[in-house]
Protein backbone atom coordinates (compact mmCIF):
# COMPACT_ATOMS: atom_id res chain seq x y z
CA UNK A 1 0.00 0.00 0.00
CA UNK A 2 1.50 3.42 -1.18
CA UNK A 3 1.97 5.94 1.77
CA UNK A 4 0.63 8.85 -0.56
CA UNK A 5 -1.50 8.52 -3.81
CA UNK A 6 -1.35 11.28 -6.11
CA UNK A 7 -3.45 11.07 -9.47
CA UNK A 8 -1.91 14.50 -10.60
CA UNK A 9 1.60 15.88 -10.96
CA UNK A 10 2.61 18.15 -8.18
CA UNK A 11 3.93 21.74 -9.68
CA UNK A 12 6.95 22.02 -7.97
CA UNK A 13 8.44 23.81 -9.87
CA UNK A 14 6.17 26.79 -10.61
CA UNK A 15 6.89 27.79 -6.98
CA UNK A 16 10.89 27.46 -7.22
CA UNK A 17 11.53 30.99 -7.36
CA UNK A 18 10.12 31.48 -3.93
CA UNK A 19 11.31 28.76 -2.71
CA UNK A 20 14.52 30.09 -3.81
CA UNK A 21 14.08 33.80 -2.26
CA UNK A 22 13.30 32.31 1.05
CA UNK A 23 16.25 30.14 0.85
CA UNK A 24 18.66 32.82 0.00
CA UNK A 25 17.41 34.61 2.81
CA UNK A 26 17.78 32.43 5.53
CA UNK A 27 21.11 31.40 4.17
CA UNK A 28 22.38 35.25 4.61
CA UNK A 29 20.16 35.04 8.13
CA UNK A 30 22.62 32.25 9.14
CA UNK A 31 26.05 33.07 7.74
CA UNK A 32 24.94 36.80 9.39
CA UNK A 33 24.49 34.90 12.43
CA UNK A 34 27.83 33.03 12.12
CA UNK A 35 30.29 36.14 11.71
CA UNK A 36 28.62 38.16 13.53
CA UNK A 37 27.37 36.19 16.81
CA UNK A 38 29.60 33.20 16.34
CA UNK A 39 29.64 29.68 17.27
CA UNK A 40 29.12 28.23 21.14
CA UNK A 41 31.67 25.63 20.99
CA UNK A 42 32.14 22.91 22.98
CA UNK A 43 34.66 21.35 25.45
CA UNK A 44 35.65 19.42 22.87
CA UNK A 45 36.96 22.74 20.70
CA UNK A 46 37.81 25.27 23.10
CA UNK A 47 39.51 23.13 25.90
CA UNK A 48 38.62 22.92 29.59
CA UNK A 49 37.69 20.78 32.10
CA UNK A 50 34.48 18.72 32.39
CA UNK A 51 33.25 17.44 35.84
CA UNK A 52 30.28 15.48 36.35
CA UNK A 53 28.44 15.11 39.65
CA UNK A 54 25.84 13.47 41.70
CA UNK A 55 23.47 14.88 44.41
CA UNK A 56 21.32 13.25 46.60
CA UNK A 57 18.25 15.25 46.18
CA UNK A 58 17.08 17.34 42.93
CA UNK A 59 19.10 20.09 41.64
CA UNK A 60 17.92 23.80 41.56
CA UNK A 61 20.34 25.12 38.58
CA UNK A 62 19.85 28.32 38.91
CA UNK A 63 20.84 28.66 43.11
CA UNK A 64 23.92 26.80 41.82
CA UNK A 65 24.77 29.01 39.16
CA UNK A 66 24.59 32.02 41.77
CA UNK A 67 26.86 30.20 43.85
CA UNK A 68 29.25 29.95 41.24
CA UNK A 69 29.03 33.46 40.86
CA UNK A 70 30.20 34.22 43.80
CA UNK A 71 33.65 31.90 43.86
CA UNK A 72 36.42 31.67 41.58
CA UNK A 73 34.18 29.42 39.22
CA UNK A 74 31.92 32.34 38.21
CA UNK A 75 32.48 31.16 34.50
CA UNK A 76 31.20 27.71 35.47
CA UNK A 77 28.09 26.08 32.94
CA UNK A 78 26.18 23.58 35.09
CA UNK A 79 23.48 21.13 33.42
CA UNK A 80 21.58 18.52 34.19
CA UNK A 81 22.58 15.14 33.07
CA UNK A 82 20.39 12.17 32.81
CA UNK A 83 18.31 12.80 35.78
CA UNK A 84 17.37 15.90 37.87
CA UNK A 85 20.14 14.52 40.34
CA UNK A 86 23.14 14.61 38.20
CA UNK A 87 25.30 17.59 36.78
CA UNK A 88 27.50 18.31 34.27
CA UNK A 89 30.05 21.25 34.66
CA UNK A 90 31.97 23.07 32.72
CA UNK A 91 34.58 25.20 33.03
CA UNK A 92 37.37 27.19 30.84
CA UNK A 93 40.68 26.37 30.97
CA UNK A 94 42.74 27.27 33.84
CA UNK A 95 46.55 27.17 33.93
CA UNK A 96 48.88 25.72 37.03
CA UNK A 97 46.02 23.50 38.21
CA UNK A 98 45.49 19.73 38.00
CA UNK A 99 42.51 18.45 36.87
CA UNK A 100 41.94 16.47 40.44
CA UNK A 101 42.56 19.72 42.73
CA UNK A 102 40.52 21.43 40.79
CA UNK A 103 37.72 19.33 40.91
CA UNK A 104 38.09 18.71 44.26
CA UNK A 105 38.02 22.36 45.05
CA UNK A 106 34.95 22.84 43.09
CA UNK A 107 33.36 20.09 45.33
CA UNK A 108 34.08 21.74 47.95
CA UNK A 109 32.57 24.72 46.97
CA UNK A 110 29.18 22.99 45.69
CA UNK A 111 29.22 21.33 49.43
CA UNK A 112 29.62 24.84 51.04
CA UNK A 113 27.29 26.53 48.75
CA UNK A 114 24.35 23.98 48.44
CA UNK A 115 24.22 22.61 51.70
CA UNK A 116 23.99 18.85 50.33
CA UNK A 117 26.43 16.03 49.62
CA UNK A 118 27.95 15.75 46.20
CA UNK A 119 29.95 13.13 44.82
CA UNK A 120 31.88 13.69 41.81
CA UNK A 121 31.63 10.76 39.17
CA UNK A 122 34.00 11.57 36.63
CA UNK A 123 36.08 14.31 35.96
CA UNK A 124 38.10 15.28 31.78
CA UNK A 125 40.50 17.81 30.49
CA UNK A 126 40.63 19.45 26.94
CA UNK A 127 43.51 21.08 25.95
CA UNK A 128 43.00 23.75 24.17
CA UNK A 129 45.24 22.89 21.07
CA UNK A 130 43.82 19.63 20.55
CA UNK A 131 40.18 21.41 20.85
CA UNK A 132 41.80 23.85 18.29
CA UNK A 133 42.45 20.56 16.10
CA UNK A 134 39.83 19.32 15.98
CA UNK A 135 37.77 21.86 15.06
CA UNK A 136 39.83 22.41 12.45
CA UNK A 137 40.15 18.77 10.72
CA UNK A 138 36.45 18.73 10.92
CA UNK A 139 35.92 22.16 8.97
CA UNK A 140 38.32 20.02 6.46
CA UNK A 141 36.18 16.85 6.63
CA UNK A 142 33.34 18.96 5.34
CA UNK A 143 35.07 20.81 2.44
CA UNK A 144 36.59 17.32 1.63
CA UNK A 145 33.16 15.41 1.79
CA UNK A 146 31.55 18.47 -0.65
CA UNK A 147 34.33 17.88 -3.42
CA UNK A 148 34.47 14.18 -3.60
CA UNK A 149 30.52 14.71 -3.77
CA UNK A 150 30.84 16.95 -6.58
CA UNK A 151 33.22 14.81 -8.75
CA UNK A 152 30.99 11.48 -7.73
CA UNK A 153 27.59 13.30 -9.48
CA UNK A 154 29.79 15.12 -12.09
CA UNK A 155 30.36 11.09 -13.20
CA UNK A 156 27.39 9.79 -12.45
CA UNK A 157 24.90 12.13 -13.86
CA UNK A 158 25.95 15.45 -15.20
CA UNK A 159 27.50 18.83 -14.18
CA UNK A 160 24.65 20.75 -13.59
CA UNK A 161 23.43 17.80 -11.50
CA UNK A 162 26.42 18.27 -9.58
CA UNK A 163 26.57 21.92 -8.45
CA UNK A 164 22.59 21.54 -7.78
CA UNK A 165 23.59 18.93 -5.38
CA UNK A 166 26.66 20.38 -4.20
CA UNK A 167 24.63 23.56 -3.72
CA UNK A 168 21.92 21.82 -1.68
CA UNK A 169 24.33 20.47 0.48
CA UNK A 170 25.98 24.03 1.28
CA UNK A 171 22.52 24.75 1.93
CA UNK A 172 22.19 22.40 4.61
CA UNK A 173 25.40 23.02 6.12
CA UNK A 174 24.85 26.24 6.34
CA UNK A 175 21.41 26.78 7.52
CA UNK A 176 21.77 23.76 10.39
CA UNK A 177 25.12 25.60 11.55
CA UNK A 178 23.66 29.10 11.19
CA UNK A 179 20.58 27.55 13.41
CA UNK A 180 23.29 26.71 16.36
CA UNK A 181 25.06 29.73 16.01
CA UNK A 182 21.65 32.18 16.32
CA UNK A 183 19.96 29.64 19.31
CA UNK A 184 23.09 29.48 21.08
CA UNK A 185 23.71 26.08 21.64
CA UNK A 186 26.61 23.74 22.52
CA UNK A 187 28.74 22.68 19.51
CA UNK A 188 30.69 19.47 20.61
CA UNK A 189 32.01 16.55 18.69
CA UNK A 190 28.31 14.76 18.08
CA UNK A 191 26.99 18.05 16.33
CA UNK A 192 29.67 17.62 13.87
CA UNK A 193 29.26 14.21 13.70
CA UNK A 194 25.52 14.84 12.95
CA UNK A 195 26.14 17.45 10.56
CA UNK A 196 28.08 14.69 8.39
CA UNK A 197 25.30 12.35 8.41
CA UNK A 198 22.85 15.60 7.80
CA UNK A 199 25.44 15.50 4.20
CA UNK A 200 24.73 11.63 3.61
CA UNK A 201 21.30 11.72 4.47
CA UNK A 202 20.34 14.89 2.16
CA UNK A 203 22.44 13.54 -0.76
CA UNK A 204 20.61 10.08 -0.56
CA UNK A 205 17.55 11.91 -1.13
CA UNK A 206 19.49 14.37 -4.34
CA UNK A 207 20.74 11.28 -5.33
CA UNK A 208 17.01 9.28 -5.67
CA UNK A 209 15.81 12.30 -7.77
CA UNK A 210 18.53 13.15 -9.63
CA UNK A 211 18.38 9.44 -11.16
CA UNK A 212 14.46 9.87 -11.93
CA UNK A 213 14.99 12.73 -13.21
CA UNK A 214 17.38 11.22 -15.88
CA UNK A 215 15.56 8.18 -16.46
CA UNK A 216 12.28 10.19 -17.57
CA UNK A 217 14.32 12.55 -19.57
CA UNK A 218 14.92 9.57 -21.43
CA UNK A 219 11.64 7.63 -21.21
CA UNK A 220 8.84 10.46 -22.22
CA UNK A 221 10.50 11.98 -25.55
CA UNK A 222 7.55 15.11 -25.20
CA UNK A 223 7.57 17.66 -22.33
CA UNK A 224 9.88 20.23 -21.41
CA UNK A 225 12.63 20.19 -18.59
CA UNK A 226 10.59 21.70 -16.03
CA UNK A 227 7.47 19.17 -16.25
CA UNK A 228 9.43 16.29 -16.48
CA UNK A 229 11.22 17.36 -13.47
CA UNK A 230 7.42 17.70 -12.04
CA UNK A 231 6.94 14.10 -12.77
CA UNK A 232 9.88 12.97 -11.40
CA UNK A 233 9.54 14.79 -7.91
CA UNK A 234 6.06 13.93 -7.80
CA UNK A 235 6.97 9.99 -8.29
CA UNK A 236 9.62 9.88 -5.46
CA UNK A 237 7.33 11.90 -3.07
CA UNK A 238 5.79 8.64 -1.21
CA UNK A 239 9.30 7.28 -0.97
CA UNK A 240 11.14 10.64 0.20
CA UNK A 241 7.75 10.98 2.42
CA UNK A 242 8.06 7.53 3.94
CA UNK A 243 12.01 8.23 4.75
CA UNK A 244 11.83 11.32 6.32
CA UNK A 245 9.05 10.64 9.09
CA UNK A 246 10.61 6.84 9.98
CA UNK A 247 13.69 8.79 10.53
CA UNK A 248 12.09 11.30 12.25
CA UNK A 249 10.26 8.90 14.67
CA UNK A 250 13.73 7.90 15.70
CA UNK A 251 15.63 11.25 15.72
CA UNK A 252 12.48 12.69 18.31
CA UNK A 253 13.20 9.29 20.21
CA UNK A 254 16.28 10.24 20.83
CA UNK A 255 15.92 14.29 21.34
CA UNK A 256 13.38 13.42 24.27
CA UNK A 257 14.53 10.43 26.07
CA UNK A 258 17.93 9.70 24.54
CA UNK A 259 19.84 11.97 27.21
CA UNK A 260 22.02 15.24 27.79
CA UNK A 261 25.11 13.14 25.84
CA UNK A 262 23.45 13.08 22.43
CA UNK A 263 21.01 15.92 22.92
CA UNK A 264 22.99 18.14 20.10
CA UNK A 265 23.11 14.97 17.94
CA UNK A 266 19.27 14.82 17.60
CA UNK A 267 18.98 18.13 17.37
CA UNK A 268 21.13 19.04 14.81
CA UNK A 269 20.12 15.81 12.72
CA UNK A 270 15.94 16.19 13.43
CA UNK A 271 16.37 19.79 11.79
CA UNK A 272 18.87 18.68 9.20
CA UNK A 273 15.86 16.28 8.02
CA UNK A 274 13.93 19.10 7.07
CA UNK A 275 15.59 21.22 5.42
CA UNK A 276 17.28 18.36 3.26
CA UNK A 277 13.95 16.71 2.52
CA UNK A 278 13.27 20.51 1.10
CA UNK A 279 16.48 21.06 -0.48
CA UNK A 280 16.56 17.46 -2.24
CA UNK A 281 13.34 19.31 -3.98
CA UNK A 282 13.74 22.78 -4.16
CA UNK A 283 17.42 23.72 -4.28
CA UNK A 284 19.30 20.67 -6.27
CA UNK A 285 16.54 19.98 -9.20
CA UNK A 286 15.85 24.21 -8.79
CA UNK A 287 19.70 24.87 -9.59
CA UNK A 288 19.75 22.17 -12.78
CA UNK A 289 16.94 23.16 -14.22
CA UNK A 290 18.20 26.82 -13.71
CA UNK A 291 21.45 25.70 -15.07
CA UNK A 292 19.44 24.35 -18.44
CA UNK A 293 19.21 20.87 -18.00
CA UNK A 294 17.76 19.03 -21.00
CA UNK A 295 16.95 16.18 -22.70
CA UNK A 296 19.94 16.41 -25.25
CA UNK A 297 21.89 16.49 -22.36
CA UNK A 298 20.74 12.98 -20.81
CA UNK A 299 19.92 11.12 -23.66
CA UNK A 300 23.32 9.14 -24.43
CA UNK A 301 24.94 9.48 -27.93
CA UNK A 302 24.18 6.98 -30.36
CA UNK A 303 27.84 5.50 -31.62
CA UNK A 304 28.09 4.11 -34.99
CA UNK A 305 29.69 0.77 -35.59
CA UNK A 306 32.28 1.35 -38.09
CA UNK A 307 31.33 0.45 -42.06
CA UNK A 308 27.75 0.08 -40.57
CA UNK A 309 26.84 2.28 -43.59
CA UNK A 310 28.40 0.89 -46.23
CA UNK A 311 26.33 -0.73 -48.70
CA UNK A 312 26.86 -5.13 -48.56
Amino acid sequence: MRFLKLKETVPFMSWRYIAMGISTLVVLASLTSIFTKGMNWGLDFTGGTKVEVGFDEPVDLDKLRKVFEATQFSDAVPQLFGSSKEVVIRLAPRDNIKSEELGNQLIQVIKEGMQQNVEMRRIEFVGPSVGEELRDNGILAMLVALMCILMYVSMRFEWRFALGSVGALAHDVIITVGMFSFLGLEVDLTVLAAVLAVIGYSLNDTIVVSDRIRENFRKIRKGESQEIIDISLTQTLNRTMITSLTTILVLMALFFVGGELIHGFATALLFGVFIGTYSSIYIASSMALMLGISKEDLIPEVVEKEGADLEP
